[in-house]
């Protein structure tokens, strides 16, 4: 694949701010919403980054403390143009929410009441509810592509783990992330033998 993040200059670090900025500012619904769009962005209509690639970097973003969204946009940027891309990217994604929450607290008490924005508020759940089932159900699908016999007895184990025996999520992380280091091993050290 022709990777077009290999294009030098000021235009690409416009692209790069101008996408994560539109992303943070017009999007709701936080980190998993804001994952799946700068998935379809930066993926599908950019063709900067392949699938797996993403897929991976998400994992990366999720394990790192902070915010999801805020977390992709940095390593997104990283993996396109080193720091420097990391920081627009991370300066894209925080200048829409700065400014929107200043004007918030700005005019709190005059809608913090109103009956119409409470609606619209309500209305904005559901649809948040489907845009971040969507996400999950299209990187649940890309990511069994490959290795289902290893990924999806993995996948059912942290399941039921986090939903029936409610173990703590960072162990589950912990235990999938040596699982999958191992099973990598293992492959690369028997393709080596081959």
């Amino acid at each position: 694949m022709e990777n077009k993040a290999e294009n030098n200059g000021l235009k690409f670090y416009w692209t790069l701010f101008i996408n994560t900025f539109y992303i943070s500012a017009f999007t709701v619904g936080g980190g998993y919403v804001i994952a799946g769009i700068l998935q379809k962005t930066f993926v599908e209509k950019l063709k900067f980054i392949d699938e797996e690639e993403m897929l991976e970097l998400i994992a990366i973003a999720q394990s790192a403390p902070g915010l999801l969204a805020l977390n992709t946009s940095a390593v997104i940027g990283y993996k396109l143009k080193g720091l420097r891309g990391a920081f627009v990217t991370v300066l894209g994604a925080v200048l829409p929410p700065f400014v929107i929450i200043i004007l918030v607290s700005y005019f709190y008490h005059a809608i913090k009441d109103n009956e119409v924005v409470q609606v619209a508020l309500s209305f904005m759940q559901v649809g948040i509810g489907i845009v971040i089932l969507d996400v999950v159900v299209g990187m649940f699908q890309k990511a069994m592509k490959s290795e289902k016999a290893f990924k999806i007895p993995v996948f059912v184990a942290a399941l039921l783990a986090s939903m029936i025996f409610n173990v703590n999520v960072g162990f589950i992380v912990l235990v999938s992330g040596t699982l999958g280091f191992i099973y990598t091993y293992c492959k690369r050290k028997a393709g080596k033998k081959a």
